[in-house]
Order: C-alpha cells, then structure tokens, then sequence
C-alpha cells in the first residue's frame, strides 16, 4: 500500500468509512422496519393504527434516503479508489474480492433502492399519501429479497475487513511494501 498516492489513499478511507455508516444505518432501517410488523406474515402490530402511521412512515423516510445517499457514496468511492490506486487484481486478491461482491450486490440493491424511491416520493408530500400503498411497498420490499440484507450487511463487513487488512495479497506485493 506503500504504491498508493495520497489520493487513492484518501478514496479508500472515504470508502471505509461511507461504507461503515451504510452498514449502521441499514441495519438501523431493517430493524425499524421490521418492528411494524408481527411474525412472519407482515401483519401490522397491534398498537399501530391508521393515526400514527403517517408519523413512522415519515421517520423511515429519512432513515430511507440517508441509507441511500451512504450507499451510493460508498459505491462511488470504491469506484474511484479502484480507478486511482491502479492495483493488479492478479497481485491483491482482497481488491477482486471487493470488486466481486460490489458488482454481485449492485443490481439487487439498486432493484431495492428503486422500491425505496417510490416510497420516498409518495410520503415526502406528508399527510397526503396513503397509508396502504406506502405499506404494500414496504411489504414488498422485504418479502422480495427477504434475507438478502442480510446477507449484503454481512458481504458488506467483509469488504471492510478486506479494505482495512488487505488479505490475499502476492507475496511479491508484501515485499514491495
């Protein structure tokens, strides 16, 4: 890493740590989400009625966009790092496994961002979207891919422990630095 100029340096720590505050704030977003809901068939909780779910609906939708902005910060971050630091693949198997899960996770987590805009858009007017629409969207969204969050949460902690500790790397690399 001794190879690295200071601004693929700079790159790699902003996706460290864009990709640290995603993890916390999608976690955060699952398990808010999933305490609407009773068991495994999505039936709303018994204290939640009509009158306050306007106001959770409101507060997932910041924790929705602020998920969103972190995510593809992240994601934009990571690209750039890739394009600056000019590391063999061949030579820093960590970096390809980095590649790998971002690239495999993208088109699935774009899929459920998309969902996460239709319902941004429908409660950022506030009183005057319905309730049951914004709640099917939620349904969807984790009935779709149901366990892959977390799946993604965990592949995400890898490319954190990856960027940080950079295993697999060639022993020709390990001798340079």
């Amino acid at each position: 890493m001794k190879n690295l100029n200071s601004v693929s340096k700079i790159f790699l720590f902003l996706s460290v740590i864009s990709g640290i505050l995603w993890i916390g704030t999608y976690t955060m977003r699952l398990v808010l989400a999933y305490q609407i809901f009773e068991g495994i068939n999505f039936t709303l909780r018994q204290y939640i009625n009509t009158q306050n779910l306007n106001g959770i609906f409101i507060i997932l939708n910041s924790a929705i966009l602020t998920t969103d902005i972190i995510y593809f910060s992240f994601i934009i971050f990571s690209i750039l790092f890739i394009l600056t630091s000019k590391l063999s693949l061949k030579l820093n198997g960590w970096l390809f496994i980095i590649i790998l899960i971002i690239i495999i996770t993208l088109p699935l987590e774009s899929y459920l961002i998309s969902i996460d805009y239709k319902i941004y858009f429908l409660v950022k007017q506030y009183s005057i979207f319905n309730n049951s629409e914004v709640l099917n969207l939620y349904i969807k969204r984790l009935k779709i891919f149901s366990s892959f969050p977390m799946i993604e949460i965990l592949s995400y902690i890898s490319i954190i422990y990856f960027a940080i500790f950079r295993p697999l790397t060639s022993n020709i690399v390990k001798n340079e630095n």
